[in-house]
């Protein structure tokens, strides 16, 4: 309770009170964030009881950084309520994915231009133009745009979204400076233009056509996988559940029969592909613990499961 023969302050009295200046409270008032309870004769703004816990909760939802829009529903639904609730809960969580955000951009930045810092100073310009061409935090969109490009046309939604799942990388939250030069020189890899005129989609997949394709590429996942595990294992290439898996996935895509005459011209047929190996290989560093072992890729996976299928061949044909 104020002094104050009406039991009101003034401007002055509220700001010492809180510890806020004069122009802050003035600046709340006119914001309609603090009401006034009446004016004076000579026209001063005077402030009932309740306005000291009023002015302390904005100046602390203010500090937190919450907007004056966001103050303001907190301080109705208190209002109504009598408490503040849900939309205190709301504006919290907002400011801490807000902050996370921009703490992951700070994290980013900073690894690029560690980046930039740790490079010979002939190739910081160079370093820095590569660097400098990417947001931060980081946008995959590109990667996405270059996936969709490579798929068979009118393949299944589905599908796609379950392709580029495991085909785009997504960047750590808190890189090293090698991961910020990985997926900058992901990123210009997928921007530029390409090389030459041919395709660079297998032919195996252009032949299965767009919904075969979705067969095929579901059934190529669980073969990765399989292989990833074998990987992860120093386990060189071999037969076994994963080469079958992957042969299953060509050959119902063709409707083919799995045979050793089959798995003779898949081998044949794999190892004239186009190839994409620089993508794949920067994937790694981006995704990979850093000074850790490379994580497998689709692309590494599928390399394990070609060399598998071609020793396979071979020693089919010595026997």
């Amino acid at each position: 309770m104020f002094s104050s023969y009406d039991g009101l302050c003034g401007i002055g009295e509220l700001a010492e009170r809180v510890g806020v200046s004069v122009k802050t409270v003035r600046f709340y008032s006119d914001s309609g964030l603090l009401p006034e309870a009446s004016r004076s004769a000579g026209g001063h703004r005077r402030y009932g009881p309740d306005s000291v816990e009023r002015l302390r909760m904005i100046r602390s939802l203010r500090t937190m950084g919450l907007p004056v829009s966001a103050v303001r529903r907190v301080l109705d639904e208190g209002d109504d309520a009598g408490r503040a609730g849900g939309a205190l809960e709301d504006a919290v969580a907002g400011q801490l994915r807000a902050l996370g955000s921009q703490l992951r951009a700070m994290r980013w930045r900073e690894a690029a231009l560690r980046s930039v810092q740790e490079c010979p100073a002939a190739e910081r310009a160079g370093r820095l133009r590569l660097i400098g061409a990417v947001a931060a935090p980081p946008d995959t969109a590109a990667l996405a745009r270059f996936w969709r490009a490579w798929l068979p046309p009118r393949m299944p939604a589905r599908s796609v979204t379950a392709f580029l799942e495991r085909a785009v990388p997504q960047p750590p939250e808190d890189p090293d400076p090698g991961q910020a030069l990985a997926f900058a020189r992901l990123h210009a890899l997928v921007s530029g233009p390409c090389d030459g005129d041919e395709p660079t989609q297998p032919h195996a997949h252009r032949a299965a056509g767009a919904r075969a394709s979705a067969v095929l590429y579901a059934g190529l996942a669980e073969a990765y996988d399989l292989a990833a595990t074998e990987m992860r294992q120093d386990r060189d290439p071999h037969p076994g559940e994963a080469l079958d898996g992957f042969v299953d996935a060509y050959a119902s895509a063709h409707a083919a029969a799995d045979t050793p005459d089959f798995r003779r011209e898949l081998a044949r047929q794999l190892a004239a592909d186009p190839r994409i190996d620089r993508y794949w290989e920067l994937t790694a560093e981006l995704v990979s613990r850093p000074a850790g072992r490379p994580e497998p890729t689709p692309g590494s996976a599928h390399d394990w499961l070609v060399a598998a299928l071609e020793d396979e061949s071979r020693t089919a044909l010595t026997v």
